[in-house]
């Protein structure tokens, strides 16, 4: 389903190599969690499989389809479409509800049945009494998980999750691990960025990367 062929990230004209030829190949329903110390590649891969960086030379294939040579304003319909993102900040926006705040994504998509489907989202994840109440009335917990089902709303092919309980204390983390637990048992695809050994032992596959490379690649 995705393919990562040689890329390689360069910035500031050859002087710091963020990604250093990597490749593997993640199957639809994985669940893989990037691994490596602070400025190991590992954030600067997930937004170049996001479309959110550029790479510099290689290849990401997603579904088939070239992402890498793609115009902008076709990989936002990509991004729109297959990817979605969990961050460690919720990046809610305060004005809005709950509710609102899934719905957004659905703003352009003529979705008929965004609102049935926010609310079942929102309801799947213990928050159905909440979905009226905006950010600064919620927990981090509850926001992180508002962020979840937003990410969710169109359906991605593909889950991607930057240090999703960076943010939050030990006992409300492990439970949006188990949530995404509970995603991948339904068959989502998700990558997740994270330096917590634990956290990254919940996923099928880690793959560790150092100074840019793999250095290994563990099977769980």
């Amino acid at each position: 389903m995705l393919e990562i062929n040689e890329v390689t990230k360069v910035y500031g004209e050859g002087k710091v190599i963020a990604l250093d030829n990597v490749s593997f190949s993640i199957d639809k329903g994985e669940y893989v969690a990037l691994m490596g110390h602070s400025g190991s590649g590992k954030s600067t891969l997930l937004n170049i499989i996001g479309g959110l960086d550029r790479l510099t030379s290689g290849r990401v294939v997603l579904d088939g389809q070239r992402l890498d040579d793609l115009e902008e304003a076709n990989l936002v319909d990509i991004r729109r479409k297959k990817i979605s993102y969990v961050f460690q900040q919720y990046h809610l926006l305060p004005s809005l509800t709950a509710l609102e705040n899934v719905l957004l994504p659905l703003t352009f998509a003529h979705n008929a049945d965004g609102h049935e489907r926010a609310t079942r989202l929102l309801d799947g994840m213990g928050l159905g009494k909440r979905a009226l109440h905006r950010p600064s009335q919620l927990s981090g917990g509850e926001q992180q998980r508002v962020a979840i089902a937003r990410a969710l709303i169109s359906d991605p092919l593909l889950t991607l999750a930057d240090e999703p309980t960076g943010n939050l204390d030990e006992r409300t983390g492990q439970e949006i691990l188990g949530l995404f637990d509970q995603l991948n048992r339904e068959g989502r695809t998700i990558i997740m960025v994270t330096h917590n050994p634990e956290a990254a032992k919940r996923a099928r596959k880690i793959i560790v990367l150092r100074d840019g490379r793999i250095v290994d690649v563990i099977v769980n």
